[in-house]
């Protein structure tokens, strides 16, 4: 009790809840503008934390990067450009929305079931880090590698409508995904000779291209037309909350649940939790034939999804050292720097300091929903503004976040080609998530196959020889025969029913 009373002394410090706030503020603008995400505006911060002793250090990423990822979701829910990659997946229901004079609900969706993962990620963190921590150490290369073609598998989810077609994205993501010498055979790799791409196709610049570029090329070549069915401002966000925790709370637990287990994974983090959950979300649904046509249900279970995954990222980095994503390995660099050296001995010298970051946890995410509402009110203006006038502020925007990404007019190129590619994908009827998918999950699969066989000289049983690297096997089998059945239902409907025509006639 003394420990958590010290927590709390630590906390309520004026100096500290300034911090928090300033972070706070400054993480929604960074996780706002397309191409900055949140792992930009942690490393931003990581140079005035030398300045800062240890709490408010370590507070003010935590801050940071909780409202990074919940900004993404504004200017995809009012341009359909995702803010941080988190944002990707289920970006064409909050978009939907907005035209359909939704915006107070996608919006709404977004700041609760956000604050909502945070906080039971923080809960997880809090009450079941030792033991959690303990067993995602168990997980070596083979279990990776199940788990990444589970990720991929969410492929099929997202092109529903039409597999062929959203097993054709994947596949252009994982050829993305492959480029360069990045790869653990160290061989270039579709490079055509450009010096350039040796170091890969950062990522960055091709969600900017393939999600904010080809919609300004695409409303180019529309003429520019103003916004179609989109509300002139936007309404009470609060207003629907009440229904939709009473008729999303399996989704919002469900979402929750996945978020956390994938946070808890080393390398995984907010984006991987984000796609996985919204596939799952569509899996389980009755109606998954609305999902990307504006439905709230997958925005709940993925919004939770990659606010819990954040803060659960930080099990592992805490208790062992080891970093969950990007985010937590910065993290961890600040805790050495500041003396608390991350492992069991952290608890065991420093547990008030422990306890405090749980408690800015906490904070951060209660004051994501004035800071979010706020935001959002400032960022209404948006849609009162011509086309006209807004694609060229945000070209401007994108060719910054771009050539900062890797600073080289490289990455600038990279966005344009991917904007065209972007555009004649949507024309051509291909959903885009998938090849994000692709491109985030591909490295992460090819770099655990690559181990796994070289750990066991080529022997294909030691990916399933370990009990939890076999449990996922069958849960992958289980899943894709699944699949298989209700395509061949799928397919055996429309002959049923032109013999009970017939048959009729």
């Amino acid at each position: 009790m003394d420990v958590i009373l010290q927590a709390f002394g630590l906390v309520a410090n004026p100096n500290v809840i300034i911090t928090i706030i300033a972070a706070s503020i400054f993480g929604l603008f960074v996780g706002a503008v397309p191409g900055l995400t949140a792992t930009t505006a942690t490393a931003l911060l990581v140079p005035l934390t030398f300045f800062m002793d240890p709490v408010p250090a370590v507070g003010a990423i935590v801050a940071c990067s909780a409202m990074a990822i919940f900004a993404g979701d504004i200017p995809a829910a009012l341009l359909r450009i995702p803010g941080t990659p988190a944002s990707a997946a289920y970006v064409d229901d909050t978009y939907k929305l907005t035209q359909m004079g939704k915006a107070e609900l996608a919006l709404g969706a977004c700041v609760l079931f956000s604050a909502l993962g945070g906080l039971f990620g923080t809960i997880v963190l809090i009450f079941a880090a030792p033991s959690l921590a303990e067993f995602a150490v168990k997980f070596s290369s083979p279990e990776y590698f199940w788990i990444a073609l589970l990720g991929l598998t969410c492929a099929v989810f997202m092109g529903a409508s039409n597999p062929a077609k959203g097993l054709l994205s994947l596949f252009i993501g994982l050829v993305i995904a492959s480029v360069g010498l990045n790869n653990p055979a160290g061989v270039p790799r579709l490079t055509f000779g450009s010096t350039e791409m040796l170091a890969g196709i950062d990522f960055i610049p091709v969600m900017i291209g393939i999600f904010a570029i080809s919609e300004v090329f695409r409303t180019v070549l529309s003429g520019g037309r103003s916004w179609e069915e989109a509300p002139a401002a936007v309404g009470n966000i609060f207003r629907d909350w009440g229904s939709m925790l009473k008729r999303y709370w399996r989704q919002l637990l469900r979402g929750n649940v996945t978020g956390t287990v994938v946070g808890i994974l080393p390398g995984a983090g907010s984006d991987v939790a984000a796609y996985v959950s919204y596939a799952i979300s569509r899996w389980f649904s009755k109606t998954p034939e609305k999902y990307g046509t504006g439905h709230i249900e997958g925005v709940a279970e993925a919004g939770s999804a990659n606010n819990a995954a954040l803060s659960s990222a930080w099990v592992p980095a805490l208790v062992f050292g080891i970093p969950g994503d990007t985010m937590t390995a910065i993290v961890i660099g600040v805790l050495y720097i500041k003396g608390l050296n991350p492992g069991p001995t952290l608890f065991i010298f420093n547990p008030q300091t422990i306890y405090a970051v749980f408690l800015i946890f906490i904070l951060a995410n209660l004051i994501m929903i004035p800071l979010g509402w706020a935001l959002i009110k400032l960022s209404k203006n948006i849609l009162r503004v011509s086309k006209k006038v807004l694609m060229p502020l945000i070209l401007i925007f994108c060719i910054v976040g771009a050539f900062a990404s890797n600073n080289a007019v490289y990455g600038v190129t990279i966005m344009l080609v991917f904007g065209v590619v972007g555009y004649l994908m949507e024309e051509n009827g291909i959903p885009i998530a998938p090849c994000v998918l692709g491109i985030v999950i591909g490295p992460l699969l090819e770099k655990n196959l690559i181990t796994t066989l070289i750990k066991s000289q080529g022997n294909l049983m030691d990916f399933i020889n370990r009990p939890i690297s076999f449990g996922i096997f069958v849960l992958f089998c289980l899943i894709w025969v699944t699949i298989i059945i209700s395509w061949i239902r799928a397919a055996r409907r429309p002959d049923d029913e032109v013999a009970s025509v017939n048959a009729a006639d």
